[in-house]
């Protein structure tokens, strides 16, 4: 079994603390379906989130999909001038028999453009 990151992004439409809940929890749900994840086979979750969302941490939406003994960490994406407003990014790690080619990354809500060579 290899240790794996997956990528992923979404965007809130509004800084509020129920939008910040309902898209981390759609984006991990996601990204978990997609990669045949288990919460058994996650090692640590990195969210970071641009310098305009300040309603809640992306880390207590998702505690909300019962992760409670996988390490979760929250920072501030650095803020670049012109850069896509109201996101959270979130960088998993596993464990997990997919090769790294096999892994799906998962943009949502706007944040395809991010990364066009990995959004779905």
């Amino acid at each position: 079994m290899a240790v794996r990151a997956l990528r992923g992004a979404t965007c809130l439409a509004v800084d509020d603390r129920d939008e910040m809940h309902d898209a981390v929890v759609e984006l991990l749900a996601e990204m978990f379906d997609r990669n045949g994840l288990a919460t058994d086979d996650l090692i640590s979750i990195v969210f970071t989130a641009t310098p305009d969302l300040h309603s809640e941490f992306p880390a207590a939406a998702a505690r909300q999909l019962a992760l409670r003994d996988v390490p979760l960490l929250c920072a501030q994406e650095i803020d670049v001038f012109g850069s896509l407003p109201r996101v959270v990014r979130v960088l998993v790690h596993a464990e997990t028999p997919l090769a790294r080619a096999e892994i799906v990354h998962i943009y949502l809500r706007g944040a395809e453009v991010l990364r066009k060579d990995l959004a779905q």
